[in-house]
């Protein structure tokens, strides 16, 4: 048996993202042959996959597409930061999020249908980078408007848009970084639900300084909190990234923001 040494097994963890441990069973199995060694680790991914399935994903990478009549956005959880940064994990999400919006037909959250599909592919990603992955969240929309999106800290944010009339196309990568910075829960106040609405009033009512105050004048005051409550947490009534005199409706009054989407890597659901 040939001896393993040390730069084998850095060569073959740079080629394929397994672990150190993982590499030198690999090529201890294989002969030193690192081409033998990397279809043992691909061969072994089904057990691998199934002993790891239970670890912690953290880390990972958010990947956008748009193109003339789609917009689609996808999440692939991994272990650790080494890992989302490797080629052959952020070339599988950047394929995926291709096929995705070339080869489905359905519009909206196709995270369960995706997830089936590529079962396969999965297994085959864990037994070359060692950790392992979960296809998390698969988001696609058909679209006859304007839509961009955003990539933010390398994958660890994404936004995509739809923005219909106007001439938002001139700012719409501004428009995707403002989402990106500023995160809004909703696009407008009218989209909030009314029992969030009632729990702000609720809590803002209850600081001391509104005790022994007229009801009207109470009423009043929670008024101007859930205004100051929908410009930072509705996207039209938030101040502009760009220009802090104006909120992001009036920066084209003619223009319709659709949708908007903002995920963030290990972010509850």
């Amino acid at each position: 048996m040939s001896d393993i040494s040390a730069s084998m097994v850095k060569e073959l963890r740079e080629k394929t993202g397994a672990g150190m441990m993982d590499c030198k069973k690999a090529l201890t199995e294989s002969s030193g042959d690192l081409e033998k060694a990397i279809d043992f680790l691909r061969k072994s991914g089904v057990a691998k996959a199934a002993k790891k399935a239970d670890r912690t994903t953290t880390e990972g990478k958010i990947t956008t597409h748009i193109n003339e009549t789609t917009a689609t956005m996808v999440e692939v959880l991994c272990e650790t930061d080494f890992v989302a940064k490797n080629d052959q994990f952020s070339n599988y999400c950047d394929n995926l999020c291709l096929e995705v919006a070339n080869n489905y037909s359905d519009s909206g959250d196709l995270s369960e249908a995706v997830k089936i599909d590529q079962q396969s592919a999965v297994i085959d990603l864990v037994a070359r980078v060692g950790e392992n992955i979960q296809l998390r969240r698969v988001l696609r929309w058909e679209s006859n408007a304007n839509c961009a999106s955003y990539i933010h800290m390398g994958g660890k944010i994404g936004v995509i848009v739809e923005v219909e009339n106007g001439s938002y196309n001139d700012c719409l990568n501004d428009l995707c970084m403002h989402i990106a910075a500023f995160n809004p829960l909703y696009l407008s106040p009218e989209d909030v639900p009314e029992s969030v609405i009632e729990k702000e009033k609720e809590i803002a009512a209850a600081q001391p300084e509104l005790a022994n105050k007229p009801k009207e004048i109470i009423d009043k005051i929670l008024m101007g909190k859930v205004g100051k409550w929908y410009k930072e947490n509705c996207l039209l009534k938030q101040t502009w990234i760009k220009d802090d005199k104006k909120s992001v409706e009036q920066i084209d009054p003619n223009a319709t923001v659709l949708r908007f989407m903002r995920w963030q890597i290990g972010e509850e659901i």
